[in-house]
């Protein structure tokens, strides 16, 4: 409960650290969100009226009282107003989440599948050509550009084979091209990393003892080498996870798909701070949640670290 509680504890610096720089980052901006709006002459709107609608976003204030207007409203839960729209931030982002948090649990998911697959086979293998091979397409995979990759696809299966509609697809077809195109990165580091680990458990004794008494390759690696190869595996997951958003960010506007992406790239045209504030809070706080539960994870994985949880932090590093 304790190491529970400090890790807690750092994801909260964390996430504090994130808002904080961003927020003055943001105010860095040259531009004013609010006159980019409203001094649009056709709205017909005077000075003053202006004038109001900068103090109700409270951006009339400085920087440090806005700064401790918006940590305060966040704490409460209130991530203020979009600029844009006029409407709040969290119903934005709220709205936006579940076609994203598809998106992404697809995309890793189909990631963590390809990357056991080029693990197994190119260790199982015997045939010393396919095993170099399968253990080069990390290397490819995450070289290739995530918007690239998308309209490669698009190019190909859509326009070219007609196998997949871009225009007017179900949901289930819609997301098709762009898991493919989201996973396809993620899977190149949990391959290599993967690879690795199965090369250094099968150096250790325990594996030629199992060996030596007759168990098949497939069996030692399934049931002894696998384990012990997946807490550095694990690690690097649970930071790809916590940056699958960004890669979401891409991949739903090469395919004009609705979620996080499409709002964040709408709130860059329009210099929306509220939103691009809120956005950053989200992925950060999906960071933290998603390698704190990582940790906890490490004790139910290797017995060896029940009655020792500060030992988890010496596996990470």
């Amino acid at each position: 409960m304790s190491y529970a509680l400090r890790r807690a504890g750092q994801a909260a610096i964390v996430l504090i650290a994130a808002f904080t720089a961003t927020f003055i980052l943001l105010q860095l901006l040259p531009g004013d969100a609010i006159l980019i709006k409203y001094e649009d002459p056709s709205l017909g709107l005077s000075a003053d009226q202006i004038e109001e609608i900068r103090v109700a976003y409270g951006v009339d204030s400085t920087w440090w009282e806005q700064y401790w207007a918006t940590l305060t409203g966040y704490a409460r839960g209130d991530f203020g107003y979009s600029t844009q729209y006029g409407t709040s931030v969290l119903q934005l982002i709220g709205e936006a989440i579940p076609p994203t948090a598809a998106l992404a649990t697809l995309g890793f998911a189909l990631a963590a599948l390809i990357a056991f697959t080029i693990a197994f086979l190119s260790t199982l293998t015997p045939f010393a050509w396919l095993r170099d091979g399968l253990r080069a397409l990390p290397g490819v995979f995450v070289a290739v550009p995530v918007f690239w990759l998308g309209i490669l696809l698009i190019q190909v299966f859509s326009f070219g084979l007609g196998w997949v509609p871009i225009v007017g697809a179900d949901p289930i077809a819609g997301l098709i091209l762009p898991v493919i195109t989201l996973a396809v990165p993620i899977s190149a580091p949990l391959a290599q990393i993967l690879v690795r680990g199965i090369d250094d458990v099968q150096l250790q004794p325990f594996v030629t003892v199992i060996q030596a008494k007759g168990a098949s390759p497939a069996w030692v690696l399934w049931r002894s080498v696998a384990r012990n190869a997946l807490l550095p595996t694990l690690t690097i997951a649970g930071v790809l996870f916590g940056e699958l958003i960004g890669g979401a960010v891409v991949t739903e506007t090469v395919f004009g798909r609705p979620g996080i992406g499409r709002i964040t790239e709408q709130a860059v045209a329009n210099q929306d701070i509220p939103v691009l504030q809120g956005i950053v809070v989200l992925a950060a706080l999906t960071f933290v949640v998603v390698n704190l539960t990582v940790d906890l994870l490490y004790p139910v994985l290797d017995p060896r670290l029940r009655n020792a949880p500060a030992a988890s932090e010496g596996v990470r590093r």
